[in-house]
């Protein structure tokens, strides 16, 4: 679990919204997969900008984690 917005990486994984939002993994796919925001995919692999992935999170207002 991330204690502050500092200590998230800049490209998150599955895994690393599971871990930001308390989710399960189908949850995360069905998320990353859902058009919500932008996804980069490497291989098989998804990805998202933090800061895309915060902007979304919060609906473009700041926020303090």
């Amino acid at each position: 679990m991330y204690k502050n917005e500092n200590e998230i990486p800049l490209v998150l994984t599955v895994k690393d919204l599971e871990d930001i939002l308390n989710i399960g993994q189908t949850t995360a796919y069905e998320l990353m997969n859902s058009g919500q925001f932008h996804v980069v995919k490497v291989g098989k692999q998804l990805r998202v900008y933090k800061s895309v992935f915060l902007k979304w999170l919060t609906k473009g207002e700041e926020i303090a984690l």
